[in-house]
């Protein structure tokens, strides 16, 4: 049984889980914890659980959903695992803190600790999730999948009846398109945990999202 514990972070509302199953191992996705509250509530969360996290995943490389990924360095001792076309990204992310949030700040993130390449399974207890790569609203966004509980993290690929700006830099309408095909693919009931707002399904989204009918 997989556990999902949703941490809603920082100025952009970005979405944080702490997934973990019955063995108490647990995996981080987009660590975008910015405010003290927000740290504090997900290492709380880990170490009133007893949980042992063993992953820090990043669905891409902007610092809404990264911003955090210190303290789970410091707390834990876990550097970001992320798409090797994110590098540049990822390698940046203080600098964009000041070009597009305005912020200096005043601590240093962890380099990537392993890059994920597709198809690549990142396993955990007694689960496995799986890399997809989604480009569009980055060249290196990329979505995991739990097969066995039909679950899915698309980070800013899909949200619920929307998905993700493709106006940054290393953007394209076309991929995020065809990357939205390749989620299709997925059953209709795998839930889907988006990098921001509510959960939705991959049945719903293909009914009601306009942009799944492209």
């Amino acid at each position: 049984m997989m556990n999902i514990r949703r941490f809603v972070c920082n100025m952009l509302q970005e979405n944080c889980y702490v997934v973990s199953d019955d063995t108490r191992e647990c995996v981080i996705i987009d660590c975008g914890a910015f405010y003290p509250e927000e740290r504090t509530a997900i290492v709380d969360y880990i170490r009133t659980n007893q949980l042992t996290p063993t992953h820090l995943l990043a669905t891409h490389g902007h610092l809404d959903h990264n911003f955090g990924n210190n303290t789970i360095f410091e707390e834990f001792g876990l550097k970001p695992e992320a798409s090797e076309q994110d590098e540049y990204l990822m390698d940046s992310l203080v600098r964009q803190g000041e070009a597009m949030y305005g912020l200096r700040l005043e601590y240093d993130l962890p380099s990537v600790e392993n890059y994920l390449q597709a198809n690549q399974i990142v396993t955990f207890g007694n689960h496995k999730l799986r890399v997809l790569t989604t480009p569009g609203h980055s060249r290196g966004c990329i979505c995991f999948v739990c097969d066995a509980e039909k679950v899915v993290f698309t980070g800013d690929t899909l949200f619920r009846m929307s998905i993700g700006r493709t106006d940054f830099e290393g953007g394209s309408t076309q991929q995020i398109i065809d990357s939205l095909h390749r989620l299709a693919k997925l059953p209709d009931e795998t839930v889907v945990y988006p990098g921001h707002g509510p959960q939705s399904t991959i049945g719903d989204e293909k009914k009601y999202n306009p942009y799944m009918k492209y």
